[in-house]
């Protein structure tokens, strides 16, 4: 997280090892999913799928524990669903989910081959490395090992690595599943990407946390209109001055402070961690969300300003069809990321009321997402987690937080299936390179987090 959390600095990790023959076994699942390239462009999440399928059906798994998925207008873009049955018929199962899929990475960008798996100085450079293909590895591997182990676990433990959750506009296994095959993936809760450390740019540990929910992301259309003309003829109901002037007002708008239990629980903590004025104006907002002073002070950490409300923010314009012509339209994307328990058509209204004016529409685009619904904060779930973290991370502050961004958590929320992104990982503290060029792992981290994974999923299921 890169804000006033990241505060202590603690122990540099260990100097990569040589690999031990289980880890070597992992190595080369992961380099073999790194090295499929899973870009909604040229890719195919089908052959990844197929691949672990492989490997799993190698380990003993059998053809009835494993579903493999794709629809007919979307062949490249499938999935997997493993199932590890447990011992105990009585307990429900623990899901444990990661997606397959990539962002876009053009080789004449890249200083390395994105799709070849390249260790140096410390870290695994390729698309993927980081996001999120270690996390499907790991549970990949860990289903392995429980099946050559000859011990089944207490719990049943189902994986489902998906495809779609890089691309808004594309078929998302995880939203598919959980239309199509409910039963397939139905579990007390699951596990998934979200969570995590961050490292100093020293590469120090600054905190490690529990993803337990997470904003929903929703675009929206802000379109005017005009009948036009001559541009030596300006007059004043000018469709792109409409837009402008509704850009200007939906980008200075603040939406109202909100709490869930979530983000008490995080500002709770984060209260005894901050220095002034920081630490005393925490505890002010909480238990009072309208302290306009309060809310200034805290406000001030883009994080922050993030977790305590819905944002909007214009990313696209576009607007005239001549240069000598006053525009007929002109249009803005305004990308929302809605506070837990917002209704989208709601936020619609008030984005309507906050442009006020006739000539300017809002609409929502494509596709409307689930009203994000936090998981609880539940003690049996998060306690071993947090437990587990101060012996793998000693010293370093844990903390349940709720994530700005979007994960596929959002699709399993209305199934039924309350969802948390997991800790383990510890990220760079430019983000990895996640979504842009060069992206890496620290090569300690990959193996630490198998580590701390293996062992709280054991604790868990067992």
């Amino acid at each position: 997280m890169k804000s006033l959390l990241l505060a202590a600095l603690l122990a540099v990790p260990a100097a990569a090892q040589p690999l031990d023959p289980g880890e070597r076994a992992f190595f080369e699942l992961y380099k073999e999913l790194v090295e499929t390239d899973t870009t909604l462009s040229a890719g195919s999440c089908t052959i990844a799928a197929q691949q672990i399928a492989t490997r799993l059906k190698a380990a003993g798994f059998k053809d009835s524990d494993l579903t493999l998925f794709a629809t007919a207008e979307n062949p490249k873009e499938g999935g997997l669903v493993a199932i590890l049955q447990g011992s105990d018929r009585n307990t429900k199962p623990i899901l444990l989910l990661a997606h397959l899929d990539v962002v876009e990475a053009r080789r004449e960008d890249w200083t390395r081959d994105p799709f070849k798996l390249v260790e140096e100085n410390g870290f695994y450079y390729a698309r993927g490395t980081a996001d999120d293909k270690a996390q499907a590895a790991i549970w990949a591997d860990m289903l392995i090992r429980y099946k050559q182990s000859g011990k089944a676990p207490k719990r049943t433990l189902k994986l489902a690595l998906t495809c779609g959750e890089e691309t808004t506009n594309a078929f998302n296994g995880a939203d598919w599943l959980a239309k199509n095959r409910p039963e397939l993936i139905a579990a007390e809760y699951a596990l998934n990407e979200g969570g995590g450390g961050r490292l100093s740019p020293e590469g120090k540990p600054m905190g490690m946390s529990v993803q337990v929910g997470e904003k929903t992301v929703q675009n929206f259309k802000v379109e005017a209109t005009n009948p036009g003309g001559h541009s030596s003829v300006p007059r004043p109901d000018n469709a792109i001055t409409d837009l402008a002037g509704a850009i200007s007002r939906i980008n200075t708008h603040e939406f109202p402070v909100q709490f869930n239990a979530t983000t008490t629980s995080f500002f709770t903590t984060m209260a005894k961690m901050l220095p002034a004025p920081v630490n005393a104006a925490l505890p002010r907002l909480i238990a009072n969300p309208e302290d306009a002073e309060a809310n200034a002070i805290v406000s001030k950490d883009p994080q922050f300003h993030s977790m305590l409300r819905t944002t909007c923010v214009t990313t696209l314009v576009s607007a005239g069809h001549a240069n000598n012509a006053l525009a007929q339209r002109a249009t803005a994307n305004v990308n929302c990321r809605m506070f837990p328990g917002t209704d989208p058509q709601a936020l619609r209204a008030t984005l309507a009321a906050v442009v006020d004016n006739p000539r300017v529409t809002v609409s929502l685009v494509p596709p409307v997402r689930p009203i994000a619904t936090s998981p609880p904060m539940n003690p049996a779930v998060i306690g071993p987690m947090q437990a587990l973290a101060a012996r793998y991370f000693p010293g370093v502050p844990f903390v349940a937080t709720m994530s700005t961004g979007a994960t596929d958590s959002i699709f399993l929320s209305p199934i039924g299936i309350p969802t948390y992104g997991v800790p383990g990982f510890y990220g760079e503290s430019d983000g990895n390179g996640v979504h842009g060029l060069n992206e890496r792992v620290r090569i300690t981290s990959v193996y630490q987090g198998r580590k701390y994974l293996n062992e709280l999923v054991h604790l868990l299921a067992d």
